[in-house]
């Protein structure tokens, strides 16, 4: 009968296990927040990646996202699907791949007012070689990457 109780418990964590880890979060962050902490309307307006603070931070799609200022943080709520960057922070070449890979925020691109985050500058050289490809591929990638 003990033995019975254990394969039971064993099986339902294993479920729940299952369960918990089968999707990913929607938006890519480390203990500093999404963007490892760097203010997302900064890559529009001033045009480089800009570390933000924890004084103008903002909860979204379940992360925290920080700004240099309390005026990007009014512009990022206003309308946060235009500043937050695409495939939820996650490296736009990898989602492009069928997977999902940390970024970094010094490599970044914006296309068509949309910012693209990369695991790493040579993999943002590798992204650039054919963005346009590359975009399409990752938005028919996206949801299922998640899962």
């Amino acid at each position: 009968m003990i033995k019975t109780n254990l394969m039971g418990f064993t099986a339902a964590v294993l479920l729940l296990s299952q369960q918990v880890y089968a999707e990913k979060p929607a938006v890519f962050a480390t203990g500093e927040g999404a963007i490892r902490g760097y203010d997302p309307v900064a890559y529009f307006t001033v045009g480089e990646p800009t570390k933000g603070s924890d004084q103008y931070s903002f909860e979204w799609e379940g992360e925290t996202f920080k700004f240099a200022n309390a005026e990007n943080l009014a512009i990022f709520k206003a309308d946060p699907g235009k500043y937050a960057p695409q495939y939820g922070g996650y490296c736009a070449y990898a989602v492009s791949e069928g997977y999902t890979a940390s970024t970094v925020p010094t490599a970044w691109t914006i296309v068509d007012d949309r910012l693209y985050l990369n695991y790493s500058l040579e993999v943002r050289k590798r992204w650039a070689k054919d963005i346009p490809g590359r975009i399409a591929a990752a938005d028919k990638n996206w949801r299922g990457v998640l899962n």
